[in-house]
């Protein structure tokens, strides 16, 4: 019997200046990358292969983010389809002098599996375990199709 990898990650880093936008507050493109860095950890730790994005789906800026917090993104495999799997972020913060914790971010990044060819290859069925689980993949399931629906008759030039 194969044992089945992980499908979830928490990455944490320390707030600092050279983060800041002319606030004084985290830049939301430092942001976006740590997220996607974060996605691909999660991703290539359920199935093994190379990740690329697709999409970056629904990112709530809830609150700001500040110099001197320690961000944590939890990152779970909500979706997998044939080549694509979406991967939930949710972002807390922590004040470690107070140890007041705030959700600041949740937000949606659909990665695809790539081959030696550059080409989109399968990735592993998700077995869902739990109620949690099967809603959480339900949920992605709506927002796949909404994305599709969305692109479905755009001109990609």
């Amino acid at each position: 019997m194969s044992k089945e990898r992980g499908r979830t990650v928490e990455m944490s880093e320390i707030m600092v200046p050279q983060m800041a936008n002319l606030l004084g507050n985290v830049h939301g493109g430092w942001l976006l990358g740590f997220l996607d860095r974060t996605a691909y950890v999660c991703g290539a730790r359920y199935c093994g292969l190379n990740l690329v994005t697709l999409s970056v789906d629904q990112v709530f800026f809830k609150e700001p983010i500040y110099v001197g917090e320690l961000l944590t993104c939890y990152a779970t495999v909500n979706y997998v389809g044939k080549t694509s799997m979406e991967i939930g972020i949710r972002v807390t913060t922590e004040n470690l002098k107070t140890g007041q914790i705030r959700h600041t971010n949740t937000c949606y990044i659909t990665m695809v599996a790539i081959g030696d060819d550059q080409k989109p290859i399968p990735i592993p069925a998700l077995t869902l375990r739990n109620e949690d689980e099967k809603r959480r993949f339900q949920e992605a399931l709506i927002r796949r199709q909404m994305r599709l629906a969305l692109y479905k008759d755009k001109d990609p030039s």
